[in-house]
């Protein structure tokens, strides 16, 4: 009865250049996704950035004033007109 039982690893044929190519490929993909996935977890310090965002605020602001002031010009004709009828 022993002597029926085959203990011999089973033949597993060589995997092709294009399994391979997948094979790395996912490998450095998952790699990838981790990098970037502690990139948003764990902050880094910006010592030159810090100083120079206290004046980027303000420069926003001064961009989004004259898009308001834009808008309430373009209201204004309007309600004018609503007043001549």
């Amino acid at each position: 009865m022993a002597s029926d039982l085959d203990f011999s690893p089973p033949e597993v044929p060589e995997p092709t250049f294009l399994e391979n190519l997948l094979r790395y490929g996912l490998f450095l993909g998952a790699i990838f996704q981790l990098i970037c996935v502690l990139a948003i977890i764990v902050p880094v310090p910006k010592s030159h950035e810090v100083e120079a965002e206290p004046s980027e605020p303000r420069s926003v602001e001064v961009t989004r004033k004259p898009k308001a002031a834009a808008l309430s010009a373009s209201k204004r004709p309007k309600k004018e007109a609503k007043k001549k009828r």
